[in-house]
């Protein structure tokens, strides 16, 4: 069973940064079959899709995001899924969440950012961004 453990979430002001970590330990299989991902949640909102990365380095984005954050991995046997946020604004504000599955699913050629895709989630962290 894989354990995902977020961190970096905060209050930050409207045009500032922050990034977002993410640790994953006890997954089963090696790291190039699964698919990882961030999603986010605003209250009163569906959980959405922010950036997803398969086990050959391709990555998509929300069109809301893109061009603003960026999608990065470990580059050692540490497991681990970084989200660069810039840019920030008001309505960035959510809970974050990393996901992984031990897939490889593809959306129109590109990682998947499907709630429904992903199995293994972590327990969210908060973002706030104020005016």
């Amino acid at each position: 069973q894989a354990r995902l453990d977020e961190s970096g979430g905060g209050s930050v002001e409207s045009g500032e940064s922050l990034t977002l970590s993410c640790e994953v330990s006890g997954a089963p299989g090696h790291i190039t079959n699964y698919c990882m991902g961030w999603f986010r949640q605003a209250p009163g909102m569906e959980r959405e899709g922010v950036a997803g990365m398969d086990g050959d380095g391709h990555i998509s984005y929300a069109e809301s995001v893109s061009g603003r954050f960026t999608l990065s991995q470990s580059n050692n046997k540490k497991r681990a899924l970084y989200l660069k946020m810039n840019s920030l604004t008001t309505e960035d504000t959510a809970t974050y969440y990393c996901a992984a599955v031990d897939l490889r699913i593809r959306v129109d050629g590109s990682p998947s950012l499907r709630r429904d895709h992903f199995r293994y989630w972590g327990q969210g962290t908060q973002v706030t961004v104020s005016i």
